[in-house]
């Protein structure tokens, strides 16, 4: 019943569609997926496709939906995720969703785990349009250090022991893409560790489907 702040741009102002005002969803809807690679790029990491920079409308977004309990934008980010996860399958076909999971920490800290919410929406959105689509929490992940806090040497340390398959799953000799999903790539450590577990249990991700990728900020 009270007002609500664009979850984009953080203004005041009517009109707002999911949380987000009709500037933002502009700004969003013009983002276009494509491949993105992080220099240099760790071992094990597959090709991944980004809808856009960690920056603007999705940075406030992915971060009010995140960190800012505003868990209606779950929908629209996974109808985005879904575009994501077209452009980089390509034909229509058989697609198994991975998303990265939270450690129990961050689940209980945003009130459940924010890419499974994501995965869900994203596999109604290519349902829809005819993807025959699972969605296969594949993976455990082990208590670890916030990522924020860390350098790309702490993240990689950090990932390469944060994943364990889950005892249930078993990968299925299928023509099935297996799609690796995620919010932000930055130093693709993370990714990358993800892969070679799944790797390692007999299926190899095809692809890392993403909604932003952080850009390198270089020192002078």
């Amino acid at each position: 019943m009270l007002p609500v702040d664009c979850a984009g741009c953080r203004d005041r102002r009517p009109g707002l569609r999911r949380g987000v005002c009709p500037e933002c969803v502009a700004a969003l809807d013009g983002l276009r997926p494509g491949p993105v690679r992080p220099t240099p790029a760790p071992d094990g990491l597959p090709p991944c496709v980004a809808l856009g920079p960690y920056a603007g409308p999705l940075r406030e977004v992915l971060l009010a939906y995140k960190d800012h309990g505003r868990h209606g934008l779950a929908r629209p980010l996974g109808a985005l995720l879904a575009e994501v996860v077209a452009v980089s399958v390509g034909a229509v076909r058989p697609v198994l969703l991975v998303p990265v999971p939270d450690t129990p920490a961050a689940a209980r800290a945003r009130y459940g785990d924010h890419l499974g919410r994501l995965a869900r929406h994203c596999a109604d959105r290519l349902r829809r349009s005819g993807w025959p689509v699972e969605v296969r929490p594949a993976l455990r992940a082990l208590p670890r250090p916030d990522s924020v806090t860390l350098d790309s040497a702490g993240r990689a340390a950090a990932a390469t022991a944060a994943f364990r398959a889950r005892r249930r799953w078993r990968p299925t000799a299928s023509d099935a893409a297996l799609v690796v999903l995620d919010d932000i790539v930055t130093t693709g450590s993370t990714i990358a560790a993800v892969s070679r577990v799944l790797t390692a249990t007999g299926r190899a991700p095809a692809v890392a489907a993403v909604l932003a990728a952080t850009q390198k900020r270089h020192r002078w």
